[in-house]
C-alpha cells in the first residue's frame, strides 16, 4: 500500500498494511530555504521532498477562501527585525506588532491587537464587514501534487474564542477583558462565529477531503470552564456538520493535553492531531489512549524536538520503535511529529523515520 491508501484506509475504519507515517515539514524548509540548506532541485515547493523523505503529506493546509474586508485599513511600519501593524476602521484603530527571531527563523508577538474592552467594539465592526470568497484552485491542484503521497487537507476558521487568544489577544488580557465585561465579550464571539460560520461553509463546500479547525489548543492556556463555554458548542457544531458531508474532521491541539484531551476528543473529531507526549508534553503516550473515544484516531507522537542531534541516533530509533510497537497493536493510530520538525535537523534524521516505520511498523 501507498502512503494515501494506508491513511484512506485507517479513516474509514479498516486495517491499512502498517502504521501510517505523515509529517508537518513546513516549519523545517523555512529554515532550510532560508539558510540555503534546501536542494535547489526542490524549488518552492515542498511535495517532492516529502516524497524523497518517505513522509506522507498532510500540512500545511491553508484557507480555502479569501477575506474581504470593507472600510478596513492596514499599515505595517518595519524597524529592523520588528513590524508595527495599524488596523484603522471607522470604529477606532488597532495596533500590534510582532519581532522575528532569526536564531528560531520565526516570529514573537511583542503586542496584541485587543488589549482591553473597548478594543472589542473594532473588532465586531471588522467581523460585520467581512466577507468570504471561495478559493479552491490550490485545494484541487493539491490531488495531482500530492498523488499517492498523502491527503488534501483545508482548514476551517479557528473557533472565535481561540481566534481572540491565539491571533488578536491572548490569555492574560482576555481574562481581564471577561472579568469587566462578560456580556459584551460573549456579544463579540457571537459576531465573530456568525462570520466563521460563513467562512467554515465555503471550506465544507472545497474539494479538501479532510478538514482541521487549526485551534493550536493547549490546555494550560484555556481551562475546562473556558472551553466548555465558548469552544465546545463551535466544535460540535462542525464536526457533525464535516462527518454529515462525508469528510473527516481534525483538530490541531499541540500544546499540554492533560487538562482538556477528553474533552476535545469527545465533541466528534475523527483525528485529534499533533498530540504531543513527553518529553515536550505532560503525558506519556500509553497515557493519552485511554482519553480519547475508540472512534477517534490518535496523531502525532514524535515530538519535534527529538529530531535535533541532542537526541541520539540511538536514542531516536529506540523511541521511535517503542512507539511503533504500541501503535501497531490496533488500527488507530498515525505516527505523527508532534508539532513540527523544528530548524537545525538533518535530512537523514527525517528520512530514518521512513526505514523504521518499514522495518517495525507492520500490523
Amino acid at each position: 500500500m501507498n502512503e494515501r491508501e494506508r491513511i484512506l484506509s485507517l479513516l474509514s475504519g479498516k486495517q491499512p498494511d502498517r502504521v501510517p507515517w505523515f509529517g508537518d515539514l513546513s516549519y523545517w524548509t523555512i529554515y532550510l530555504r532560508a539558510s540555503g540548506n534546501m536542494p535547489v532541485r526542490y524549488g518552492k515547493e515542498d511535495y517532492a521532498l516529502h516524497r524523497d523523505l518517505g513522509v506522507g503529506f498532510y500540512l500545511q493546509g491553508y484557507f480555502p477562501f479569501k477575506e474581504v474586508r470593507k472600510n478596513y485599513i492596514e499599515e505595517e511600519t518595519r524597524r529592523g527585525n520588528s513590524v508595527c501593524k495599524k488596523i484603522t476602521t471607522p470604529a477606532g484603530i488597532l495596533t500590534g506588532s510582532s519581532v522575528y527571531l532569526p536564531d528560531s527563523y520565526t516570529w514573537a508577538v511583542s503586542e496584541h491587537f485587543v488589549k482591553e474592552v473597548e478594543d472589542l467594539k473594532i473588532v465586531r465592526y471588522i467581523y460585520e464587514n467581512t466577507e468570504y470568497v471561495p478559493d479552491y484552485e490550490e485545494a484541487q491542484n493539491r490531488y495531482d501534487k500530492i498523488g499517492d503521497n498523502g491527503l488534501v487537507l483545508c482548514y476551517l476558521p479557528k473557533c472565535p474564542f481561540m481566534e481572540m487568544t491565539a491571533i488578536l489577544s491572548s490569555i492574560e488580557h482576555l481574562s481581564y477583558i471577561i472579568s469587566d465585561a462578560p456580556e459584551e465579550f460573549a456579544e463579540t464571539l457571537s459576531v465573530m462565529e456568525t462570520a466563521h460560520d460563513k467562512a467554515a461553509q465555503i471550506a465544507l463546500d472545497s474539494p479538501a477531503e479532510c478538514l482541521m479547525i487549526p485551534e493550536n489548543l493547549s490546555s494550560e492556556v484555556v481551562g475546562k470552564s473556558f472551553f466548555h463555554e465558548y469552544m465546545e458548542p463551535y466544535e460540535r457544531k462542525w464536526t457533525a456538520k464535516i462527518k454529515a458531508a462525508g469528510k473527516y474532521s481534525f483538530v490541531h491541539m499541540d500544546g499540554t493535553l492533560k487538562g482538556l484531551l477528553s474533552e476535545v476528543s469527545g465533541t466528534g473529531f475523527r483525528v485529534m492531531e499533533a498530540l504531543t507526549p513527553k518529553p515536550c508534553g505532560d503525558l506519556d503516550f500509553e497515557q493519552i489512549i485511554p482519553m480519547v473515544p475508540k472512534d477517534t484516531i490518535i496523531w502525532g507522537g514524535l515530538p519535534g524536538m527529538l529530531f535535533n542531534d541532542f537526541t541520539s541516533d540511538g536514542d531516536f530509533d529506540r523511541y521511535v520503535q517503542k512507539l511503533l510497537l504500541i501503535m501497531k497493536t490496533e488500527p488507530r493510530f498515525v505516527l505523527g511529529v508532534a508539532d513540527q520538525v523544528p530548524p537545525g535537523v538533518r535530512m537523514e534524521r527525517v528520512a530514518r523515520v521512513r526505514k523504521l516505520v518499514d522495518q517495525y511498523g507492520n500490523y
